[in-house]
């Protein structure tokens, strides 16, 4: 239920006050210039009935007021109900999916550890590749949601964090991927006339948002081509914006790329498990704050974390 803005109780005292305080005035007048009226004096009492009639509207303004109120927040109450149900519900599916899935991952990660590859043919050796590689697909997919459904229940630390070592770290981090070996990326930090301010959070967690978006940023950049990560303060934010020279996102897929395993139509030829973006919003968001992307297809996107410190 939202609390009662100053706002709501001028208007409350208005409709209570306002018509009791118009119906003892006019009582009063008439009774001034009762002798003028003594018909009116002596048959009705306007002024009488006019407070009565205010007394009335005010009382029924009120109980209208106040049952909107307890409307309002039993409506707010269902739904936050059925949201953390429904949180509730997901993660235990999460839950339950890693423990299903991970025996028979580390039976065919024996199999595959036991293949004989010296005297393996050209085709089964792709064929053992292609098996190999989706295993390991599953479980960085299994991984993700694991995170995922630990991550609302996880203690979030709060303690100081250099933004800007935390970034050079993800950058080395991530160039160290064999994958991205040699790909350039530029890391743009203000030095003047100071550098920027530390933030209150969890280190880990902020070190995986940004890993993701580095490396997503990466996984849709030409090889030949630089992404840039850049980092300013705004009042009283820190933002860092991930760029790159992708494909872009289509502006049907901008509303959804966030959701659980959602995959863009320009993401559907990229490896991926449609988790990574989910989670970034989910630690930023329980930072206190905000990711955004603008995209432009055929020319890029830029994903913008606003945090506050």
């Amino acid at each position: 239920m939202k609390p009662i803005s100053w706002r709501q109780v001028i208007l409350l005292v208005f409709f209570i006050l306002v018509p009791l305080l118009l119906g003892l005035v006019v009582d009063i007048l008439l009774h001034l210039l009762s002798h003028s009226l003594p018909l009116l004096v002596l048959t009705v009492d306007p002024g009488t009935t006019l407070l009565l009639l205010g007394g009335l509207a005010s009382l029924f303004l009120l109980v209208s007021f106040l049952s909107r109120q307890a409307s309002d927040k039993h409506s707010n109450k269902v739904l936050a109900d059925r949201q953390q149900a429904q949180d509730e519900s997901r993660r235990r599916f999460y839950k339950r999916l890693d423990h299903e899935v991970k025996n028979p991952l580390t039976a065919m990660r024996a199999a595959l550890a036991n293949f004989p590859e010296d005297t393996a043919s050209v085709e089964q050796h792709k064929i053992f590749l292609d098996i190999q590689h989706q295993v390991d697909r599953l479980s960085r997919l299994v991984s993700d949601l694991r995170k995922l459904a630990e991550l609302e229940e996880r203690p979030l630390e709060k303690l100081p964090v250099s933004l800007e070592e935390l970034l050079e770290e993800v950058v080395e981090t991530v160039q160290s991927n064999p994958v991205y070996s040699g790909r350039n990326i530029r890391l743009v930090l203000p030095k003047v006339p100071w550098p920027i301010s530390p933030i209150i959070g969890d280190r880990d967690l902020l070190g995986l948002a940004f890993y993701n978006l580095a490396d997503n940023a990466l996984k849709f950049t030409a090889p030949e081509n630089s992404i840039e990560i850049r980092a300013m303060e705004d009042g009283h934010s820190l933002l860092v914006e991930i760029a790159d020279t992708g494909p872009g996102i289509p502006p049907e897929d901008l509303p959804r790329i966030f959701e659980e395993l959602y995959r863009g139509t320009n993401a559907r030829g990229f490896e991926g498990s449609g988790l990574g973006l989910a989670l970034v919003q989910r630690v930023i968001t329980r930072h206190g704050g905000t990711v955004l992307v603008r995209s432009r297809p055929g020319m890029g996107s830029v994903f913008t974390v606003r945090l506050p410190f």
